[in-house]
């Protein structure tokens, strides 16, 4: 019960006892004192009585269960009188009408107590009856605004998700209603803002406004930490860069501009900045600077083995094809359980559509140098137009080996891992081996006769030397299998390719 029964305060109170209880009053509007359930128990304390404020159905919003008096309450949460007052069976009862949030809806507010109710008491019943409706209905209007944004959290999450799997068009038309003209582009970047997990929430805030809400803002729902941005302004990344003295824990990564149907690239473009960021004092990067194994390859060479490579899925209806495509080259830079959730699938989809495409293409994705393989052709197959692919004229395809026999490549990966051979520890040794087993330390332990911690140390050892993120699968790794392939150090994969026709 509120208040202690049998016990009340005088009521004749000396002067500047008004004041009192109305200053009391007023501080439970104050933000740290906004609760139902507190002025309730203030008021029967008050008055030493017992206080309670039921809904328009008779179901306690606060407070212990009232007298009976249903007739009164019914009275007034239909509006016939506006208060009641009942005396019987020892007992003095003050009823007055609380307006409720919902329309047309009202509830009870129940005092009562062995001793008479004088007019200072009256008024306090009808002061706090005030405030309970100020409070019901501030409540109610944090709780809709909570909604909303839960409700725009969503909607943001989804338009992400349509992009990632190249349904631009939807992804325009869902953020037309909200975003007017955010999406009306052909190109984007995308920034990966990292902070703490339980920072993530004011950062996200902090991103839509640095941004002017002139950005798709998104919690990533892979990584806690993650705060994911896609814009096709220039200034975003000035802007997003001023949240890094904020706070001592957040770090940038950006992508190159893409097609805004390449947002998934440019995802994995941004995370795998993000790991560069982490190593440098300013605490950003930008995914353009650096190298990249691709644009040192014969570029019509590496669009013919592209083209031969994936053609077994161009006999899947498009929708199926481009779904199939989207989750692998999600599937190959992330977990299965991180692609699922940003494509807001099951993993178990997830894997059954990458299961599907190692069987048309005939691989085995437990293989890095097959993932590696695979991950070169998604990602210039984004390039690729109907304009560019082979011709089907019957001539040969430039097998994987070749591909990777150029100058301009084999120059490149000799200088990306001789980086490792100044440190004593032999990194160079370990990751080949690492690699060599799936990127399993405890089968590359074995093989190397150390201990599987030791194995992880020198991987995370050779990522600062290297500037790539190298244990979380993606980018970055491929491109150091990539590069290990171009010198030898590794078996190259099997592949398939197609012949040329259809």
């Amino acid at each position: 019960m509120a208040g202690r029964d049998g016990r009340y305060r005088r009521t004749d109170a000396p002067p500047g006892g008004d004041a009192v209880w109305a200053e009391e009053l007023l501080d439970h509007l104050r933000p740290a004192g906004r609760d139902i359930r507190k002025v309730v128990d203030w008021l029967a304390d008050t008055l030493g009585a017992t206080a309670s404020l039921q809904d328009d159905t008779g179901a306690l919003l606060a407070g212990p269960q009232p007298p009976p008096a249903d007739h009164l309450a019914a009275d007034i949460v239909t509006g016939r009188i506006a208060s009641a007052a009942w005396e019987g069976g020892g007992r003095h009862l003050r009823l007055v009408r609380v307006a409720l949030p919902h329309p047309a809806s009202a509830g009870v507010l129940v005092v009562a107590r062995p001793a008479p109710f004088d007019r200072r008491d009256s008024d306090i019943v009808t002061h706090t009856a005030a405030v309970l409706e100020i409070l019901l209905r501030a409540r109610e209007t944090t709780a809709t605004g909570r909604r909303l944004q839960r409700a725009t959290s969503d909607l943001r999450l989804a338009i992400l998700q349509l992009l990632m799997v190249e349904d631009t068009v939807a992804a325009r038309r869902v953020a037309a209603g909200l975003w007017p003209g955010l999406l009306d582009t052909e190109t984007a970047c995308v920034y990966v803002v990292e902070s703490r997990p339980e920072e993530r929430d004011r950062l996200a805030e902090d991103c839509i406004d640095v941004t002017a809400e002139q950005a798709l803002v998104v919690r990533c729902p892979a990584v806690d930490g993650h705060v994911i941005v896609v814009t096709p302004r220039d200034t975003a990344a000035a802007e997003l860069r001023t949240l890094l003295d904020r706070t001592p824990h957040t770090f940038l990564g950006g992508s190159t501009r893409q097609a805004l149907a390449q947002t998934a690239t440019a995802y994995g473009q941004a995370v795998s900045a993000l790991a560069v960021a982490r190593f440098r004092p300013g605490k950003a990067a930008v995914y353009a600077e650096r190298t990249h194994p691709e644009r040192l390859m014969d570029p019509e060479a590496l669009r013919t083995w592209t083209t031969r490579l994936l053609r077994p899925l161009d006999t899947l209806p498009h929708h199926t094809r481009a779904e199939l495509l989207a989750t692998t080259r999600l599937g190959l830079e992330f977990t299965a359980v991180s692609a699922a959730k940003i494509l807001g699938v099951s993993r178990n989809t997830v894997r059954a559509r990458m299961e599907r495409v190692e069987t048309l293409l005939r691989t085995d994705f437990s293989d890095l140098t097959v993932r590696a393989a695979v991950h070169l052709a998604l990602n210039t197959q984004d390039g690729l137009t109907e304009q560019t692919t082979d011709s089907g004229d019957g001539s040969a395809a430039v097998p994987f080996e070749e591909l990777l026999a150029g100058p301009a490549l084999g120059t490149w990966a000799h200088a990306l891992l001789g980086r490792l051979d100044a440190d004593a520890r032999d990194l160079r040794r370990t990751l080949r081996a690492w690699i060599a087993a799936g990127g399993n330390a405890e089968r590359a332990a074995q093989q190397l006769g150390v201990h599987a911690q030791t194995v992880r140390e020198h991987v995370r050892g050779a990522e600062p030397v290297l500037e790539r993120q190298l244990l979380a699968a993606g980018s970055d790794l491929y491109e150091v299998v990539l590069a290990h392939l171009a010198t030898g150090d590794l078996e190259r994969p099997e592949l398939h390719l197609a012949k040329t026709g259809h």
